[in-house]
C-alpha cells in the first residue's frame, strides 16, 4: 500500500509541475516521523492587485495577508484575509476571510461544515473562485483532518456545491492537497474531483523550498508552513515570500 501511496503522491507532483495556475493551495498531513501534523498554504496571481501581497505573522500566531506596496492596493476584499487562526486545539488554514467565520463558530462551540454552510463561493465572476479550508484539530478523536471545497455549480451562481473531506488518520509523509483552480483558463476551471495525496518532509523548510520551488515562478507569490505537534499542540510557521 505505500508504493501505492508514493505513486499517487507523485502523479501530484507531476501535475503540480506542469501547472501554471493552480490558484491557491492547501495541503494538511503528517511528518514522516508521525510527531507533527503539517499545513501547507499558498497564493499565487496574475493581476497586479493580487501580486501585491505577502504574508505576516502576528506575535498570536495568527497570519495575515497584507499589501506589498499599499498605495498599489486597489481592492482589497478578496485578498487581504487571515489565512491561518487557531482555537483551543484547533488549527484553520483556508484562502479567504472564511478563517474567521470558522474560527468564531468553533469558539462558540459550533463546528467546520456548521461555519461553512453558512459562506458560498467567492463573488468574483466569471470565475467564482471556490473557497477552500482545512482543520486540524487537536481534541477531535474521530478525524485527524478535515478538508472543504464550495464551488458553483458549473459556473451556475444559483448552486453552491459543498463538498467536505475527513480524514480519519493521518498517513506518516504524506497529505492531503487541494486548491482553487485545475489551472489556468476563461473563466479559471474549478478544482474538481477529490484532494489528492501529496509528500510532506520532517523540515518544514525542505517542505516550504520543495513546494516553492514546484509552483510557477511567474505567479507564486507567497507560501507558509505550518508544524502542529501531537504531543504538546506547539505551533510553528516558516514564511516564504517573493
Amino acid at each position: 500500500m505505500a508504493g501505492n501511496w508514493q505513486a499517487l503522491a507523485d502523479a501530484t507532483i507531476r501535475e503540480l509541475k506542469e501547472n501554471v495556475y493552480p490558484g491557491r493551495g492547501i495541503i494538511i498531513g503528517l511528518t514522516p516521523d508521525g510527531s507533527r501534523f503539517m499545513q501547507v498554504y499558498w497564493i499565487m496571481g496574475r493581476s497586479e492587485n493580487s501580486r501585491n501581497r505577502i504574508f505576516v505573522e502576528e506575535e498570536n500566531g495568527y497570519l495575515r495577508t497584507e499589501a506589498a506596496d499599499p498605495a498599489k492596493l486597489s481592492d482589497p476584499s478578496l485578498i487581504i484575509y487571515y489565512p491561518v487562526r487557531h482555537t483551543g486545539g484547533a488549527h484553520i488554514v483556508t484562502n479567504g476571510d472564511q478563517t474567521d467565520t470558522i474560527y468564531e463558530a468553533l469558539q462558540q462551540g459550533g463546528t467546520f461544515e456548521g461555519a461553512l454552510a453558512t459562506r458560498t463561493y467567492e463573488p468574483d465572476g466569471p470565475n467564482f473562485t471556490p473557497r477552500i479550508s482545512g482543520v486540524v484539530d487537536l481534541g477531535d478523536k474521530q478525524n485527524a483532518y478535515k478538508l472543504s471545497i464550495l464551488k458553483s455549480n458549473d459556473n451556475d451562481e444559483s448552486q453552491t456545491k459543498r463538498q467536505y473531506f475527513h480524514y480519519e488518520q493521518a498517513l506518516a509523509g504524506y497529505g492531503h492537497f487541494i486548491s482553487t483552480y485545475q489551472g489556468d483558463g476563461n473563466p479559471l476551471p474549478s478544482f474538481d474531483g477529490e484532494p489528492k495525496l501529496a509528500p510532506l518532509f520532517d523540515s518544514a523548510e525542505e517542505t516550504t523550498r520543495f513546494y516553492w520551488n514546484l509552483l510557477n515562478a511567474d505567479n507564486r507569490i507567497s507560501l507558509l508552513v505550518k508544524t502542529i505537534s501531537r504531543e504538546s499542540g506547539e505551533a510553528q510557521l516558516t514564511v516564504l515570500n517573493k
